[in-house]
């Protein structure tokens, strides 16, 4: 599979595409590059400005975001081919926000979306950019729904005297 099809792939994988028209896609994927991670690497993390304002989809491999949580290094969410990372920067928030650590744990490939070329769709295509946000909502408030269930579990599990 080439890189063209590779991202277009990911895209059709992600909650991005749920709005998007294959031409719209495609668009999209003209704007997208690849870049590999081999395992162990670190592809993000609090503070780092590398890849400041790029948004990020899993296209293949295994990837871990982990948090240093009173001292220790927790998991909180293995993604999936589809995922996004790099938000925060992305939709215009400061490097100092992130909090997780975004880790290759196997050799793995990730779609590349700069927000400059993002925002090049303003005039010419503004319905992508649109219908990719409201994608980008859709991530992250099934992040928030993930994360306040596992708090909830945890919440019980220490009433139930498991602690």
């Amino acid at each position: 599979m080439g890189e063209l099809e590779l991202i277009k792939s990911t895209y059709l994988n992600s909650e991005l595409a749920d709005e998007l028209r294959d031409s719209e896609i495609d668009v999209l994927a003209k704007l997208s590059r690849v870049r590999d991670y081999k395992a162990g690497e670190v592809i993000l993390q609090p503070g780092d400005g590398h890849l400041k304002n790029t948004l990020m989809m899993l296209a293949s491999g295994e990837v871990e975001a982990a948090a240093v949580v009173n001292g220790e290094n927790m998991t909180l969410h293995l993604l999936q081919p589809g995922d996004l990372a790099g938000i925060i920067t992305f939709v215009g928030g400061q490097s100092e926000q992130i909090s997780a650590t975004i880790v290759a744990k196997s050799d793995s490939k990730v779609v590349l979306l700069e927000r400059g070329s993002f925002e090049s769709l303003l005039s010419g295509h503004p319905q992508i950019m649109y219908y990719v946000m409201r994608g980008v909502i859709r991530h992250m408030h099934g992040i928030v729904r993930r994360m306040n269930r596992q708090s909830q579990e945890m919440t019980n599990y220490m009433y139930q005297g498991h602690y």
